[in-house]
C-alpha cells in the first residue's frame, strides 16, 4: 500500500472513529433521562434505556458503518481463465464496493490482473465509486 493511499484510510478511519465517539456520547442521555425519571429497579431501567438507546440510534450506526472502508470486496482465484484474453493466471474479479454489488452473481466472470484493471477504470468511468 502506497503512502498516499495508507494516509487516506488513516484519515478515513480517523473521520468515522470521530462519528462514532460522538454518536456513544448520544446514548449518555437517553440513559441518564431513564434512570432519573422511570419508576423501576436500576437494572430494568437500563435495560430499558438500552432498548431505547439502539431504537433510537440504529440508524446513525448504519451511517457510521456502512460507507466502504473495508471495501472494495475482490474475489482472487488462483489458475483461472480470464474472459477478456483467455489467459490462464491468477484471476480477480471486483465483488462489492459503495454503489456496485456481485455477491449474488451466479456467473462470476474472472480477470488476470491487466484485464481486472481495464476493467476497474471502465467501471470507474460509469460511476461506480471505488
Amino acid at each position: 500500500m502506497g503512502f498516499k493511499k495508507g494516509r487516506k484510510r488513516l484519515k478515513n478511519f480517523v473521520k468515522r472513529f470521530t462519528k462514532y465517539l460522538c454518536r456513544w456520547q448520544l446514548s449518555s442521555p437517553i440513559l441518564a433521562l431513564c434512570i432519573i425519571y422511570l419508576p423501576f429497579s436500576p437494572t430494568v431501567k437500563t435495560i430499558i434505556a438500552n432498548i431505547i438507546g439502539a431504537c433510537i440510534l440504529y440508524p446513525v450506526d448504519r451511517l457510521i458503518f456502512k460507507s466502504p472502508i473495508y471495501s472494495p470486496l475482490w474475489e482472487i482465484q488462483e489458475e483461472i481463465k480470464c474472459v477478456d484474453c483467455g489467459q490462464t493466471a491468477k484471476g480477480f474479479r471486483l465483488v462489492k464496493t459503495k454503489n456496485y454489488d456481485k455477491t449474488e452473481d451466479k456467473n462470476a466472470e474472472f480477470r488476470c490482473e491487466r484485464c481486472s484493471k481495464i476493467k476497474l477504470e471502465e467501471l470507474k468511468e460509469k460511476g461506480v465509486k471505488i
